[in-house]
Protein backbone atom coordinates (compact mmCIF):
# COMPACT_ATOMS: atom_id res chain seq x y z
CA UNK A 1 0.00 0.00 0.00
CA UNK A 2 1.63 3.21 -1.06
CA UNK A 3 2.62 5.59 1.60
CA UNK A 4 3.80 9.39 2.22
CA UNK A 5 5.72 11.05 4.38
CA UNK A 6 4.90 14.82 6.54
CA UNK A 7 6.30 16.17 10.30
CA UNK A 8 7.94 12.73 10.64
CA UNK A 9 4.70 10.50 9.87
CA UNK A 10 4.45 7.45 7.93
CA UNK A 11 0.65 7.78 6.54
CA UNK A 12 -1.84 5.35 5.01
CA UNK A 13 -5.43 5.73 4.76
CA UNK A 14 -5.70 3.43 7.64
CA UNK A 15 -3.46 4.52 9.87
CA UNK A 16 -0.78 6.98 10.46
CA UNK A 17 2.47 6.21 11.84
CA UNK A 18 4.70 8.51 13.86
CA UNK A 19 8.11 8.36 13.71
CA UNK A 20 11.34 10.38 15.27
CA UNK A 21 14.28 11.23 13.27
CA UNK A 22 16.93 10.20 14.30
CA UNK A 23 15.32 8.62 17.25
CA UNK A 24 15.03 12.40 18.09
CA UNK A 25 11.06 13.65 18.96
CA UNK A 26 9.01 16.74 17.48
CA UNK A 27 10.18 18.13 21.27
CA UNK A 28 12.53 17.07 23.86
CA UNK A 29 11.43 13.88 25.37
CA UNK A 30 11.55 13.76 29.61
CA UNK A 31 11.73 9.71 30.48
CA UNK A 32 9.56 9.70 33.29
CA UNK A 33 10.82 7.89 36.74
CA UNK A 34 8.02 4.60 36.93
CA UNK A 35 6.93 4.38 40.86
CA UNK A 36 4.52 1.40 42.03
CA UNK A 37 0.90 1.59 40.05
CA UNK A 38 -1.56 3.58 42.01
CA UNK A 39 -4.05 1.72 40.53
CA UNK A 40 -4.91 -0.19 37.09
CA UNK A 41 -7.97 1.92 35.93
CA UNK A 42 -10.96 -0.32 35.15
CA UNK A 43 -14.25 -1.26 37.09
CA UNK A 44 -13.81 -2.74 39.92
CA UNK A 45 -16.17 -4.42 42.33
CA UNK A 46 -13.97 -5.46 44.70
CA UNK A 47 -11.93 -4.00 48.06
CA UNK A 48 -9.02 -1.94 47.01
CA UNK A 49 -6.59 -4.73 48.14
CA UNK A 50 -8.06 -6.58 45.53
CA UNK A 51 -8.97 -4.79 42.75
CA UNK A 52 -5.09 -4.11 41.64
CA UNK A 53 -4.09 -7.64 41.72
CA UNK A 54 -2.51 -9.22 38.77
CA UNK A 55 -4.01 -12.59 38.76
CA UNK A 56 -2.75 -15.92 37.40
CA UNK A 57 -4.27 -17.62 34.97
CA UNK A 58 -2.64 -20.90 35.39
CA UNK A 59 -4.42 -22.64 32.45
CA UNK A 60 -2.89 -19.76 30.21
CA UNK A 61 0.11 -19.68 31.20
CA UNK A 62 -0.33 -15.97 31.75
CA UNK A 63 -1.21 -13.12 34.55
CA UNK A 64 -3.79 -10.28 33.90
CA UNK A 65 -5.09 -7.16 35.49
CA UNK A 66 -8.61 -7.37 36.95
CA UNK A 67 -11.03 -5.39 34.21
CA UNK A 68 -14.66 -5.48 33.60
CA UNK A 69 -16.74 -8.24 32.07
CA UNK A 70 -16.25 -7.65 28.20
CA UNK A 71 -12.13 -7.20 28.76
CA UNK A 72 -8.99 -7.41 31.63
CA UNK A 73 -6.93 -4.22 31.30
CA UNK A 74 -4.28 -6.17 30.21
CA UNK A 75 -2.00 -9.36 30.27
CA UNK A 76 2.16 -10.53 30.53
CA UNK A 77 3.34 -13.84 29.72
CA UNK A 78 4.76 -16.39 32.40
CA UNK A 79 8.16 -16.85 32.60
CA UNK A 80 9.44 -18.80 29.86
CA UNK A 81 6.13 -18.19 27.90
CA UNK A 82 5.76 -15.44 25.23
CA UNK A 83 2.94 -13.48 23.97
CA UNK A 84 2.53 -13.87 19.86
CA UNK A 85 0.69 -10.89 18.19
CA UNK A 86 -1.50 -12.21 15.30
CA UNK A 87 -2.93 -9.64 12.58
CA UNK A 88 -5.54 -11.29 10.02
CA UNK A 89 -4.56 -10.47 6.51
CA UNK A 90 -8.09 -9.99 6.15
CA UNK A 91 -10.17 -9.30 8.70
CA UNK A 92 -13.67 -12.19 9.61
CA UNK A 93 -16.93 -11.40 10.95
CA UNK A 94 -16.22 -11.41 14.81
CA UNK A 95 -17.67 -14.84 15.26
CA UNK A 96 -16.03 -16.44 12.14
CA UNK A 97 -12.79 -14.83 13.57
CA UNK A 98 -13.45 -16.55 16.59
CA UNK A 99 -13.40 -19.97 14.39
CA UNK A 100 -10.12 -19.29 12.72
CA UNK A 101 -8.56 -18.22 16.24
CA UNK A 102 -9.73 -22.01 17.08
CA UNK A 103 -7.87 -23.35 14.02
CA UNK A 104 -4.80 -21.08 14.51
CA UNK A 105 -4.36 -22.43 18.34
CA UNK A 106 -5.35 -26.50 17.32
CA UNK A 107 -2.55 -26.33 14.63
CA UNK A 108 -0.20 -25.55 17.24
CA UNK A 109 -1.68 -27.60 19.13
CA UNK A 110 -2.57 -25.58 21.71
CA UNK A 111 -5.36 -25.00 23.79
CA UNK A 112 -7.88 -22.26 23.99
CA UNK A 113 -7.02 -20.81 26.74
CA UNK A 114 -3.47 -19.55 25.12
CA UNK A 115 -5.82 -17.17 23.89
CA UNK A 116 -4.77 -13.57 26.19
CA UNK A 117 -5.96 -10.98 23.80
CA UNK A 118 -8.21 -9.77 20.94
CA UNK A 119 -8.56 -6.64 18.31
CA UNK A 120 -12.23 -5.89 16.82
CA UNK A 121 -13.33 -3.57 14.42
CA UNK A 122 -16.61 -2.20 14.08
CA UNK A 123 -19.12 -0.61 11.67
CA UNK A 124 -19.64 2.71 13.80
CA UNK A 125 -19.51 3.66 17.67
CA UNK A 126 -22.11 1.94 19.61
CA UNK A 127 -24.53 3.99 21.89
CA UNK A 128 -23.82 2.53 25.68
CA UNK A 129 -26.54 0.18 25.96
CA UNK A 130 -25.74 -1.41 22.44
CA UNK A 131 -22.18 -1.80 23.45
CA UNK A 132 -23.12 -3.51 26.80
CA UNK A 133 -25.28 -5.83 24.34
CA UNK A 134 -22.58 -6.81 22.28
CA UNK A 135 -20.63 -7.45 25.01
CA UNK A 136 -22.94 -9.69 25.97
CA UNK A 137 -23.06 -11.88 22.97
CA UNK A 138 -18.95 -11.47 22.95
CA UNK A 139 -18.51 -12.90 26.60
CA UNK A 140 -20.88 -15.85 25.97
CA UNK A 141 -18.09 -16.98 23.55
CA UNK A 142 -15.40 -16.58 26.17
CA UNK A 143 -17.50 -18.39 28.65
CA UNK A 144 -18.01 -21.34 26.09
CA UNK A 145 -14.33 -21.69 25.78
CA UNK A 146 -13.81 -21.87 28.95
CA UNK A 147 -11.53 -18.87 29.07
CA UNK A 148 -12.86 -16.67 32.31
CA UNK A 149 -10.76 -17.49 35.42
CA UNK A 150 -13.36 -17.41 39.21
CA UNK A 151 -15.71 -15.86 37.54
CA UNK A 152 -13.34 -13.24 35.64
CA UNK A 153 -12.26 -12.48 31.85
CA UNK A 154 -8.98 -12.59 31.84
CA UNK A 155 -8.53 -11.73 28.17
CA UNK A 156 -7.68 -8.11 27.14
CA UNK A 157 -9.06 -6.54 24.42
CA UNK A 158 -9.53 -3.25 21.59
CA UNK A 159 -12.19 -2.52 19.97
CA UNK A 160 -12.91 0.91 17.61
CA UNK A 161 -14.60 1.57 14.56
CA UNK A 162 -12.56 3.46 11.74
CA UNK A 163 -13.97 6.04 9.81
CA UNK A 164 -12.85 4.94 6.68
CA UNK A 165 -13.68 1.66 5.10
CA UNK A 166 -15.05 0.29 7.99
CA UNK A 167 -16.77 -3.36 8.38
CA UNK A 168 -20.84 -4.21 7.79
CA UNK A 169 -20.37 -5.86 11.24
CA UNK A 170 -17.69 -5.96 14.34
CA UNK A 171 -14.97 -7.67 12.98
CA UNK A 172 -12.24 -9.70 14.30
CA UNK A 173 -8.70 -7.83 13.28
CA UNK A 174 -6.35 -9.41 15.30
CA UNK A 175 -5.66 -11.47 18.60
CA UNK A 176 -2.72 -12.43 20.73
CA UNK A 177 -1.64 -15.81 22.25
CA UNK A 178 0.71 -17.37 24.53
CA UNK A 179 3.30 -19.80 23.82
CA UNK A 180 6.17 -21.72 25.69
CA UNK A 181 9.45 -19.86 24.97
CA UNK A 182 11.56 -21.25 27.30
CA UNK A 183 14.83 -18.94 25.90
CA UNK A 184 12.94 -15.90 25.90
CA UNK A 185 14.84 -13.26 28.33
CA UNK A 186 12.35 -10.74 28.65
CA UNK A 187 8.54 -9.82 29.55
CA UNK A 188 5.94 -9.59 26.84
CA UNK A 189 2.84 -8.35 27.52
CA UNK A 190 -0.06 -6.42 26.08
CA UNK A 191 -2.24 -3.32 27.65
CA UNK A 192 -5.53 -3.56 26.65
CA UNK A 193 -7.70 -0.39 25.00
CA UNK A 194 -8.82 2.46 27.07
CA UNK A 195 -10.48 5.81 26.49
CA UNK A 196 -11.80 8.65 28.15
CA UNK A 197 -13.82 6.65 30.79
CA UNK A 198 -13.22 7.48 34.36
CA UNK A 199 -12.46 4.04 35.99
CA UNK A 200 -13.23 2.31 33.18
CA UNK A 201 -16.84 2.07 34.30
CA UNK A 202 -19.31 1.66 31.40
CA UNK A 203 -21.93 4.73 32.27
CA UNK A 204 -22.39 7.69 30.09
CA UNK A 205 -22.00 10.13 32.96
CA UNK A 206 -18.40 8.55 33.78
CA UNK A 207 -17.37 9.81 30.04
CA UNK A 208 -14.86 13.16 30.49
CA UNK A 209 -16.23 15.90 28.97
CA UNK A 210 -18.87 14.01 26.99
CA UNK A 211 -19.60 15.59 23.26
CA UNK A 212 -16.72 18.24 23.77
CA UNK A 213 -13.95 18.18 21.59
CA UNK A 214 -12.74 21.30 21.82
CA UNK A 215 -9.06 21.81 21.93
CA UNK A 216 -8.82 22.11 25.96
CA UNK A 217 -11.30 18.78 26.31
CA UNK A 218 -9.33 16.77 23.78
CA UNK A 219 -6.00 17.28 26.33
CA UNK A 220 -7.80 16.37 29.04
CA UNK A 221 -9.10 13.19 27.84
CA UNK A 222 -5.30 12.45 25.95
CA UNK A 223 -3.69 13.35 29.44
CA UNK A 224 -6.13 10.91 31.08
CA UNK A 225 -5.74 7.98 28.46
CA UNK A 226 -2.27 8.21 28.51
CA UNK A 227 -2.12 7.84 32.62
CA UNK A 228 -4.27 5.00 32.10
CA UNK A 229 -1.81 3.22 29.69
CA UNK A 230 1.09 3.79 31.85
CA UNK A 231 -0.18 2.61 35.31
CA UNK A 232 -1.84 -0.03 33.48
CA UNK A 233 1.64 -0.93 32.12
CA UNK A 234 3.33 -0.46 35.82
CA UNK A 235 0.10 -3.06 37.26
CA UNK A 236 1.53 -5.52 34.75
CA UNK A 237 5.19 -5.28 36.17
CA UNK A 238 6.37 -3.55 32.86
CA UNK A 239 8.38 -0.30 31.58
CA UNK A 240 8.35 1.84 29.05
CA UNK A 241 11.51 0.09 27.09
CA UNK A 242 9.31 -3.00 27.22
CA UNK A 243 6.79 -1.38 24.62
CA UNK A 244 7.32 -2.02 20.75
CA UNK A 245 3.96 -0.80 19.69
CA UNK A 246 1.88 2.12 20.89
CA UNK A 247 -1.61 2.66 18.90
CA UNK A 248 -3.61 5.63 19.17
CA UNK A 249 -7.32 5.79 17.70
CA UNK A 250 -9.18 9.54 17.12
CA UNK A 251 -10.71 11.09 14.31
CA UNK A 252 -9.46 14.59 16.17
CA UNK A 253 -6.42 16.58 15.20
CA UNK A 254 -3.43 14.71 16.84
CA UNK A 255 0.25 16.02 15.99
CA UNK A 256 0.17 18.50 19.21
CA UNK A 257 -1.46 16.01 21.17
CA UNK A 258 1.12 13.59 20.39
CA UNK A 259 4.10 16.04 20.70
CA UNK A 260 2.93 17.43 24.35
CA UNK A 261 1.55 15.13 26.10
CA UNK A 262 2.29 11.56 24.70
CA UNK A 263 5.60 11.59 23.35
CA UNK A 264 7.40 12.97 26.63
CA UNK A 265 5.72 10.19 28.39
CA UNK A 266 6.74 7.31 26.26
CA UNK A 267 10.70 7.18 27.57
CA UNK A 268 12.52 4.60 25.50
CA UNK A 269 9.66 3.43 23.47
CA UNK A 270 9.61 6.77 21.62
CA UNK A 271 12.27 4.72 19.27
CA UNK A 272 9.47 2.79 17.56
CA UNK A 273 7.25 5.76 17.11
CA UNK A 274 3.64 5.19 17.18
CA UNK A 275 0.33 4.32 14.89
CA UNK A 276 -1.95 6.58 14.74
CA UNK A 277 -5.60 4.72 13.53
CA UNK A 278 -8.26 7.16 11.92
CA UNK A 279 -10.84 5.27 14.12
CA UNK A 280 -13.21 6.32 16.45
CA UNK A 281 -13.80 5.13 20.23
CA UNK A 282 -16.62 1.92 20.50
CA UNK A 283 -19.18 4.32 22.17
CA UNK A 284 -20.69 7.30 21.39
CA UNK A 285 -18.95 10.48 22.71
CA UNK A 286 -15.55 8.73 23.59
CA UNK A 287 -12.78 10.48 21.07
CA UNK A 288 -9.80 9.39 22.05
CA UNK A 289 -8.38 5.64 22.96
CA UNK A 290 -4.91 3.74 23.18
CA UNK A 291 -3.56 0.41 23.53
CA UNK A 292 0.08 -0.83 23.50
CA UNK A 293 2.18 -4.36 23.54
CA UNK A 294 5.49 -5.59 23.72
CA UNK A 295 6.26 -8.96 21.99
CA UNK A 296 8.66 -10.58 19.85
CA UNK A 297 6.77 -12.16 17.04
CA UNK A 298 3.71 -10.40 15.24
CA UNK A 299 2.54 -12.23 12.58
CA UNK A 300 -0.21 -11.48 9.85
CA UNK A 301 -2.12 -15.00 8.96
Amino acid sequence: MDAWYAWGMVIRPSCVIFVAYNNTPIEAVKKKTLHHCSRAICQQTKSEEEEFMLLSHPRGNYHFLRGIDPYSCGVVANPGYEIIHATLERSLPWEQGFQRVASHLEELDLDRNALCSIELRSPTPFTMHGFIDFNRDYCAVLQDWGLFVDGLNPVARTNVAPLHQPPSEPHLHAFSYVVANPHIKRKTLIVAGAGEVLEGILEEERIIRAGDTSHESMREKTSYVMRVMEERLIGLGGSWDLIDTVDIYTIHPLVELYSQLILPQMGSAVRHGSRWYYSRPPVIDIDFEMDMRGVVTDLVI
